[in-house]
């Protein structure tokens, strides 16, 4: 370099230095490529890499522009990395760095990469040991870099400061610009692994009409009929038979469906996926299946029969040759039996799942006697309610309905307005089940007694005459006691087919994924909404795009294993309709459904109407503190509301999300405007409150009950026996033959139960709520830091409190007749099937 000649650069030489570094990657070898074959590409890539010139980083000036770079900022001389080859090709590799450096450069802002290789690699950091008179500066990159010949220009990374738009330095504004261009795309083409788009597009791809017309399935989204969130844009090339339908990839290749790379699960997580072996359910496992449960299907006998087949090395192994699939099958014994093999079918046990349970989110208090149904009468007639008071009050404990209704002592699941408008349908498959509704009492010591159980089904001749109905009540003996232990049954059924559709996916997976887009479209990487949002998006296009691949499309698992069937993601479109996003605010939700009031004297300000409710206790401990965490951070860079309404990424941001990301929902009232702070605030607080917590209280408990498929049975395959039939009689002799005959067969059992054990699982790379996977290089600015840190502890301080109320024999919700302690809202996990933890986002 020439620094300068003539008396006044003698005079004022411009003072040069060396910079020393140091940069971390991850080689694709960890992920079965070799980069030796680089030498096989020609002579003049051999030269390069035996001259270590494969990979170069430039620094970019943040505070100094270059005319001829458009007033970019200065552009530094090229560093390599060199001895590629002789690095480690399993886990991290770090590599020393020189850069050149002089005073009129300034501080390093962002920095160019550039890849020469023939294949990708993961940058982690880079690290600059110290910038004269600024000390270290770090650049967390996690990325994928491919190789130049895939990008336009060169990969920039900036360092990790945090800049609102109008602070951000002149020179590398051109920079952070670009970047947001490259990942927005044009929306054109089919998208590739190496492409870094992120973009929006109709759940059309759930269909395989090439197929032919049973694997035809409705576009979800882009109608008010049929309304849904939008998922990532793929850009395939439609079917053959249906040009609106996107075409689909064949089973084998359901890993490589497109999502922007830096989104795909990493290797940690990947090696461990394709291990659980959800991949392999469609075409390795389920044929090993059919040919255990023969055709048609064989029955259990018993449930003793259950937990042969399923726990105790039933014989269905001896048919598998691989071991890696052998151990796919070794389930462990479900929480909910480890403690007594009986204690589920008990009342108390069937109430307490719907407080602490695996779908602690629908129950909520009756406000009038009898329920009264929402559906349009012009078109279902009468859907009220047939329960009367000779039906419960005797079971009140001395109350009569109108006092017990004042004390807030009814509570109600009810499945019917959301079921009912679909059962028809749903009814002339295989499936044979019921709209309910399920009335509770609220006891003296805080558990609830289920007092009536409706069962209800469309008329026969038509919707417009409304519905046959018949209520059940509680009994112990006889045929009366199987009567009611079916009628239980059937609101399992209903209520974990509403699990897994609503709950689960549409209020957690669906509805997040368009905040996932429009963040890495609109806010760059140095905006302080990115920094604090992004972790609770990691994993979260990956999985839902598999879901979509493999487990809710058309003839899907969850298509062959819950009962609405083919009809399920549809109904689930139907349920978008009411969705609302100010309402998946666990206070808004709680005082919705009834279950909490407003209470000025409580140190939360709501006081619970069911005290030893555990979601909703534990679950506010953790929303609260998510709350106070995200006002001080948001408090730190927005001083005002109108620093929120002059942020243009912001409300790029915010626009995009209602527009497109929620596109039929855009013009509904109860969204935040996005003017004020706590607009703000309260906005990112349910983002975060959904992706973690709400994702884990309906998630990782699926395994720990509903993997005991008698528990929470999917599917019903006939109707309530009625006096006469041969399944009534069966019942004075074998109610367990007749239980299990009613519900789920033995093929489904077996495929239901390995679906969710593999969705019950957390990742060994899991990164949990208050806690980042670069704990201390995320930003430089110390107050946000500190706030952080009093999060975790906060979280820390909530776990102590959960194992104390697990403890306390007076909160008889906390475990209740299994014996199975609360604490899928623990906020720290472990690797398998611990039943606990809240990762920090939808990440299975």
């Amino acid at each position: 370099m020439n620094f300068g000649i003539g008396p006044m650069a003698l005079n004022n030489p411009v003072k040069q230095k060396k910079i020393q570094g140091s940069v971390v990657v991850v080689k694709k070898n960890l992920l079965d490529y070799n980069d030796l074959n680089d030498f096989q590409s020609g002579p003049s890539d051999t030269f390069l890499e035996l001259l270590g010139q494969r990979v170069s980083l430039r620094l970019v000036s943040a505070e100094k522009t270059d005319p001829t770079n458009m007033l970019g900022g200065k552009i530094g001389a090229p560093a390599y990395l060199q001895n590629w080859n002789f690095t480690p090709l399993l886990g991290d590799c770090k590599f020393n760095v020189s850069f050149d450096w002089n005073e009129d450069f300034g501080t390093p802002g962002a920095i160019l990469v550039r890849n020469a290789h023939h294949g990708e690699f993961y940058l982690k950091t880079v690290t600059l040991d110290d910038v004269p008179g600024r000390g270290p500066i770090h650049f967390v990159c996690n990325s994928w870099v491919y190789p130049d010949e895939k990008y336009q220009s060169d990969r920039v990374f900036f360092a990790n400061k945090t800049y609102l738009p109008n602070e951000m330095p002149g020179p590398l504004r051109k920079y952070r610009e670009e970047e947001l261009r490259v990942l927005r795309g044009n929306g054109a083409g089919e998208l590739k692994e190496w492409d870094r788009v992120y973009d929006y597009a109709l759940y059309n791809d759930l269909g395989d009409p090439d197929k032919g017309q049973d694997y035809q399935r409705q576009t979800l989204g882009g109608s008010s009929e049929y309304p849904y969130p939008r998922r990532g844009r793929t850009g395939r090339p439609p079917s053959q038979t249906d040009k609106s339908c996107e075409s689909r990839l064949p089973v084998p290749m359901s890993l490589f469906i497109y999502v922007p790379r830096d989104e795909k699960f990493g290797h940690v997580k990947l090696l461990d996926f394709v291990g659980n072996g959800l991949s392999a359910l469609p075409q390795n496992i389920f044929p090993i299946f059919e040919a255990f449960c023969g055709n048609p299907p064989k029955e259990f006998d018993s449930f003793n029969e259950v937990l042969r087949v399923l726990y105790y090395g039933g014989n269905i192994r001896s048919l598998i040759p691989n071991e890696k699939l052998k151990e796919l099958l070794d389930y462990p014994v479900p929480q909910v039996i480890q403690d007594s093999k009986s204690a589920w079918r008990t009342d108390a046990e069937f109430a307490r799942e719907m407080l602490a349970g695996v779908n602690p989110v629908v129950i909520r208090r009756l406000e009038e006697f009898p329920p009264k149904s929402k559906l349009d009468p012009k078109i279902y007639g009468n859907q009220n309610s047939l329960i009367r008071k000779e039906h419960i009050e005797c079971n009140l404990s001395g109350y009569t309905i109108e006092q017990a209704l004042m004390g807030n002592k009814l509570f109600i699941l009810d499945h019917h307005d959301s079921l009912m408008p679909y059962l028809r349908r749903i009814n002339t498959t295989t499936t044979k089940t019921y709209a309910s509704r399920t009335l509770l009492f609220l006891t003296a010591d805080g558990t609830l007694k289920p007092l009536a159980i409706e069962l209800s089904y469309p008329h026969p001749e038509a919707d417009i005459y409304g519905c046959v109905s018949k209520v059940y009540t509680p009994a112990e003996e006889g045929v009366e006691g199987s009567i009611w232990q079916l009628a239980k049954a059937y609101v399992a059924v209903n209520d974990s087919g509403y699990h897994q559709l609503i709950s689960h996916w549409l209020n957690t997976h669906a509805v997040i994924e368009p905040f996932v887009i429009a963040t890495n479209r609109q806010l760059s990487v140095v905006h302080p909404i990115y920094k604090l949002l992004q972790p609770h998006f990691r994993d979260t296009m990956n999985i839902n795009a598999l879901a979509r691949q493999t487990l809710i499309n058309a003839n899907g698992i969850l298509e062959l294993t819950v009962f609405p069937g083919k009809y399920a993601m549809e109904m689930s479109s139907a349920i978008y309709k009411s969705w609302n996003f100010l309402e998946q605010a666990l206070p808004i939700d709680l005082k919705k459904r009834g279950i909490a009031v407003d209470d000025k004297n409580s140190p939360l300000g709501l006081r619970l109407l069911i005290k030893d409710y555990p979601y909703a206790v534990d679950g506010l401990e953790i929303w609260f503190a998510i709350e106070k965490w995200v006002r001080a951070y948001c408090s730190f860079y927005y001083k005002s509301d109108a620093m929120v309404q002059q942020d243009p990424e912001l409300q790029a941001w915010w626009k995009e999300l209602l527009e497109r990301g929620h596109g039929d929902k855009k013009d509904e009232p109860w969204w935040p405007s996005m003017q004020t702070l706590e607009d703000l605030i309260h906005s990112c607080t349910i983002i975060i409150w959904v992706a973690s917590a709400l994702h884990a209280a309906v998630n990782f408990g699926q395994y720990p009950y509903a993997g005991y498929l008698p528990n929470r049975p999917t599917i019903s395959r006939m109707f309530m026996p009625e006096k006469g039939s041969p399944e009534y009689s069966e019942l004075e002799t074998n109610f367990e033959r007749v239980f299990l005959k009613i519900v789920t067969s033995q093929l489904m059992t077996l495929l239901g139960v390995s679906l969710i054990e593999i969705l019950s699982k957390h990742s060994p790379d899991e990164v949990y709520l208050g806690q980042r996977s670069d704990p201390d290089k995320w930003t430089t600015d110390a107050a946000p830091l500190k706030a952080f840190n009093d999060f975790g502890n906060k979280l820390s301080q909530i776990e102590q409190r959960i194992i104390q109320m697990n403890h306390d024999k007076t909160l008889k919700n906390r475990s209740g007749p299994v014996n199975v302690p609360y604490t899928l809202l623990f906020p720290t996990g472990e690797s398998g099937l611990p039943g606990k933890g809240i990762p920090n986002s939808v990440s299975i």
